[in-house]
């Protein structure tokens, strides 16, 4: 069998590189990795048989957008070439954000054959950003955005905060217009620190990384250290995957020139929906119904009976399993083996293997990692939301680049014009 890399077979497709890659998505094509896990390589017989067939029929049309930030590969993603589970062990989040919004090499460290010493602070992540000092809010803004939730009612989710709290950060930041990469960067630095800073405070916050002050304001559990480099994990995993529903919304947003701030609400409008974000939370109610490892069997059996799907479980990119949702699964495992809510996210597990259903994705493993930390109802969410705005603001420094509306068309089937 001879396999040809993506560029030459593009080239005998006549196609963009992008379009091959949504071949591949759509199961029209099938590919692999080189030995080094980063070059894409096609088989050469397959890709002459399409070749000859021509463009695929009987598919819908898909919009195809060229980007340098993400690609997908057969079961994680790569942020400008780099191994996102790789990143999770080496990186902190504050370097892989710099990294999607500059792609300045000197942000990421050599990987170490052990990965992350245990010994290491997460907020050494800063001294790797290439920051002086960690990144930073402006008090007043975070006061009024703190102000803005007051009458908000009680028990409201995390993300519905977060909602707001861009909207009152973007309103009292006089430089929201300046779209030059420099100006988005220190945005979106400004922001991210802002969406966490504003959230209620359940404890005393200490450290100063994201993922450090992050956990008091979703638990009022202290951390550990295994558990904290857990949280941190968890936003380098969840920073970026490609064109997701919410980086498509907030790709389209950035093309027409919306500032930052308006960019990431529409991302965090698009990520509430059931089948993206949202089902993170979904999968926290299905733990909330496990009280105990052995009502997983019933609770899984209701729902099959009802005809609801299993949340959590199942991928429209990784259909041999989300590899994600495994190296979070087994960072949790680490932190706290003899947790009992672990061992009813295990016993979840284990039933719907045990009915051959799909495998779980990242959405399970967060909302397992948010159980046995004991966090507020939709932390999942919030956790996903504040790592996915690096995405959108990368995505959103290309789209400003490009200077082009992005315009879908619609393919009418209405009554006949007259």
């Amino acid at each position: 069998m001879e396999w040809i890399d993506a560029a030459t077979a593009a080239e005998r497709l006549g196609i963009k590189p992008a379009t091959l890659y949504a071949y591949v998505s759509r199961g029209l094509l099938k590919r692999r990795h080189d030995d080094s896990g980063r070059r894409s390589l096609f088989d050469a017989a397959e890709i002459e048989q399409l070749a000859r067939r021509g463009r695929p029929r009987g598919q819908p049309p898909e919009l195809v957008i060229e980007s340098a930030v993400t690609a997908l590969g057969l079961d994680r993603p790569y942020y400008r070439g780099h191994d996102a589970l790789t990143l999770a062990r080496t990186t902190g989040f504050a370097a892989t954000a710099e990294w999607l919004w500059t792609g300045d090499p000197t942000l990421l460290p050599e990987p170490s054959p052990s990965g992350v010493p245990d010994s290491e602070p997460a907020g050494d992540a800063y001294a790797r950003s290439g920051e002086a000092r960690p990144w930073a809010c402006d008090p007043e803004a975070v006061r009024a955005a703190v102000a803005a939730q007051r009458d908000l009612p009680d028990g409201i989710l995390p993300l519905d905060r977060l909602q707001v709290i861009t909207t009152v950060l973007g309103a009292s930041d006089s430089l929201r217009y300046h779209l030059d990469p420099e100006s988005v960067t220190a945005t979106a630095r400004r922001l991210i620190t802002g969406l966490v800073e504003a959230l209620p405070a359940l404890q005393q916050p200490q450290g100063t990384s994201i993922a450090e002050r992050l956990w008091p304001r979703l638990t009022p559990h202290p951390a550990t250290p295994a558990l904290l480099r857990t949280l941190e994990a968890a936003l380098v995993l969840l920073a970026d995957h490609e064109l997701a529903a919410s980086t498509l919304a907030a790709r389209v947003a950035a093309s027409a020139k919306a500032d930052p701030y308006a960019v990431v609400l529409t991302g965090l409008g698009v990520l509430g929906g059931q089948l993206h974000g949202g089902a993170s939370y979904a999968a926290e109610r299905l733990l909330h119904e496990v009280t105990t490892p052995a009502q997983a069997p019933r609770v899984i059996a209701d729902r099959i009976r009802r005809g609801e799907r299993i949340p959590g479980f199942g991928h429209s990119v990784y259909k041999n399993g989300d590899a994600r949702g495994r190296f979070l699964l087994d960072l949790i495992t680490q932190a706290a083996p003899g947790h009992d809510r672990l061992a009813a996210a295990r016993a979840v597990l284990d039933e719907v293997r045990r009915r051959r259903l799909p495998e779980q994705n990242v959405d399970f493993a967060l909302a397992a990692f948010t159980e046995v930390a004991g966090m507020v109802s939709g932390a999942g969410e919030a956790i996903f939301a504040i790592a996915r705005t690096a995405g959108w603001l990368a995505h959103a420094m290309e789209e400003y680049a490009n200077g082009t509306l992005l315009r879908l068309r619609a393919t009418y089937i209405g009554p006949p014009i007259r």
